[in-house]
């Protein structure tokens, strides 16, 4: 998951945003013409089932960030106990991405109206009236019920309670604080980092190195993530008063060094496992180079914030982590056997 949104993955809001996931940027902010956006109140509680084909659902539900949220839960619960039966892991990571589609129905509940006023997401359900705002309560309520249910039943309190703190953090505070602070950013970014931490507890049932490590890499991963992503829709986050750093004055060449200098945390947050002797040279030199080629991005970034740098920022934080989990994964198989 905060990046649009942000929920518990990288991310957000954009990568998704939302924090988010980090695949819910769309390379191109156009938006075609919608008929229904303009005639119906967004949210307005619309009779008779929802109207909706899979990309209404999947944009709804977040699709993109879900799946990368359910993957985040997987690594951590993999790390965290190597030995742990692999249809376990898997019932963890989806309770948790459950969890995560409910908030992704939530945020967008209660930003239909900042959704109307922004190209990038004036096609969403709740604004083009494809679904009613009776309909999103009930789903939302009714994911988050299974998803803490779910957790608590199969895998304890701890990890349950977790993954509804981690809602209730991204919906209640993260979402409204978009419109009063940039601060919203930092915010946002504890519940998009929470996921592969919450299924290394539920699998371990304690966070341990790797839980933690996996938090404080993705929890700094978020941040010049979602400063390309806010550079690249500046004025639509304008358009709808939502307070991110590009948008206030002086902001757009700020956005560039917070980038360059967030994302030296990258490096010393993947060297973690380290200390507890919990990875090998090989993880150490995969983390070290995919870090690095982030952070010549980032720089890239800070020297000229174009369009091109910010894209290329953009694409490279949604290669660092699939690299970074792929190494850990194959360095810690290495280091069990």
């Amino acid at each position: 998951m905060t990046t649009g949104s942000r929920n518990l993955s990288p991310a957000p809001d954009a990568v998704g945003s939302d924090p988010v996931s980090p695949n819910s940027v769309r390379e191109d902010s156009s938006a075609p013409d919608s008929p229904s956006a303009a005639s119906l109140e967004p949210g307005s509680l619309v009779t008779g089932p929802p109207s909706l084909g899979f990309g209404g659902w999947a944009e709804l539900l977040k699709l993109r960030i879900t799946t990368f949220v359910a993957i985040a839960a997987t690594t951590g619960g993999l790390l965290a106990a190597p030995d742990a039966q692999l249809g376990h892991v898997l019932g963890a990571a989806f309770w948790i991405a459950l969890s995560s589609a409910g908030a992704s129905v939530f945020n967008q509940v209660l930003e239909r109206d900042t959704d109307a006023l922004m190209e990038r997401t004036a096609e969403r359900p709740l604004v083009t009236g494809a679904i009613g705002l009776g309909f999103a309560l009930v789903l939302g309520g009714a994911l988050t019920v299974a998803s803490t249910v779910g957790l608590v039943i199969g895998y304890g309190w701890t990890a349950g309670l977790l993954a509804l703190g981690t809602l209730l953090t991204y919906v209640l505070i993260y979402t409204p604080l978009k419109r009063l602070s940039t601060l919203n950013t930092v915010v946002g970014a504890l519940p998009g980092a929470m996921a592969p931490l919450i299924g290394a507890v539920a699998i371990a049932g304690e966070p341990g190195i790797w839980g933690y490590a996996l938090f404080a890499n993705l929890f700094v991963w978020q941040f010049p993530h979602f400063m390309a992503i806010a550079w690249l829709y500046r004025v639509d986050y304008a358009r709808a008063g939502l307070k991110m750093l590009p948008t206030v004055p002086g902001g757009e060449a700020l956005a560039g060094r917070q980038a360059f200098l967030q994302t030296i945390a990258i490096l010393p947050t993947g060297l973690l496992p380290l200390l507890e002797s919990k990875a090998t040279w090989l993880y150490a030199f995969g983390s070290t180079a995919v870090g690095i080629a982030y952070l010549v991005a980032a720089f890239a970034f800070m020297r000229s914030t174009t369009v091109k740098n910010a894209r290329r920022l953009l694409h490279t934080s949604l290669v660092y982590l699939p690299v970074l989990y792929g190494v850990a994964l194959f360095d810690r198989i290495v280091l069990t056997f």
